[in-house]
């Protein structure tokens, strides 16, 4: 048995890896810059860098390594698809990073890293059936049951982002018109401020002001309203025992009072009653998550 487990997270502005034990306790952590305004092979220097600080860290000992992406390897082609990494879309990821690191490995979307990290070791872990929920730059989510993380046969299980949600909304950059992405991401925040009151502000600013205008109300009333539709949805759908929110905006309180609230009023029951939860692990859940899909799958792509 790998006393060691390793794990990398591939993310739009940094690049984190975790060395957990046998007995999932932290013993290294490290971030540093993704740069990916640098291309695609820079990108694939700094995973191997942070990959070699890690396997210092450990001597060179026998290891699992798993590994989180934004996006998700097309099962057919091999190819990766729909990352905030722009520069890795349509490249054989698993080959380039095999072939770089020496080692194989699991890959999996951060979203389901997240959503497992949060199953067995954060606020799911009471949980039997957990959709994890991640709200950052874009939207994903996860649904982990009995421990397990359920992909499905396209390997698109839990891609909740990218569910159509007003046929007539926004373009989103997958090709879609109106994806929940598009309403309750970050950025998708983002740019209906912009659009509406034509200036730049970060979402998460945005949603911790005090005092909001008429035209900002209206905006804030629309991103509560479709989240409740979102997560509605899917409750609606896979009526999970939990559902668990990360990502940057799920900082804000407010999503477990109001969104609450929103969400509760468009479920198909009398008595609503899914828990709507912060996660526990932090920023911390992506790369913890991408060292147990090593640990639990064994080396091969999940």
């Amino acid at each position: 048995m790998n006393k060691f487990h390793i794990g990398i997270d591939l993310g739009g502005t940094k690049i984190e890896s975790v060395v957990l034990d046998s007995d999932s306790n932290i013993q290294f952590r490290e971030r540093i810059l993704t740069e990916s305004q640098n291309g695609p092979d820079h990108v694939l220097n700094q995973t191997h860098n942070i990959y070699l600080q890690a396997l210092d860290s450990i001597k060179g000992e026998e290891h699992t390594l798993g590994i989180g992406t934004p996006g998700s390897l097309s099962k057919t082609t091999g190819l990766l698809r729909n990352s905030t990494i722009a520069c890795q879309n349509g490249l054989p990821l698993y080959g380039l990073i095999e072939k770089k690191l020496k080692h194989s490995f699991s890959i999996e979307n951060d979203a389901n890293c997240f959503a497992l990290a949060e199953a067995h070791m954060g606020a799911g872990k009471n949980y039997p059936f957990v959709f994890g929920v991640i709200m950052g730059t874009g939207c994903g989510g996860g649904f982990i049951h009995n421990g397990k993380l359920r992909t499905g046969p396209q390997r698109l299980s839990g891609e909740w982002g990218h569910s159509v949600i007003n046929p007539n909304g926004p373009k989103c950059f997958c090709g879609k018109n109106g994806c929940v992405s598009n309403y309750i991401s970050g950025t998708g925040l983002e740019e209906m401020i912009y659009s509406k009151l034509n200036i730049s502000i970060s979402s998460e600013k945005f949603l911790s002001q005090k005092v909001y205008s008429g035209e900002e109300r209206e905006i804030l009333e629309n991103f509560y309203n479709y989240f409740g539709l979102a997560l509605a949805n899917i409750i609606n759908t896979i009526d999970p025992d939990v559902i668990i929110l990360g990502g940057g905006l799920s900082k804000h309180q407010n999503l477990y009072a109001q969104g609450k609230v929103m969400t509760y009023k468009n479920v198909f029951c009398d008595e609503p009653n899914t828990p709507i939860l912060q996660n526990i692990l932090g920023d911390s859940a992506g790369v913890i998550g991408a060292a147990l899909i090593g640990k639990y799958t064994g080396d091969k792509i999940c």
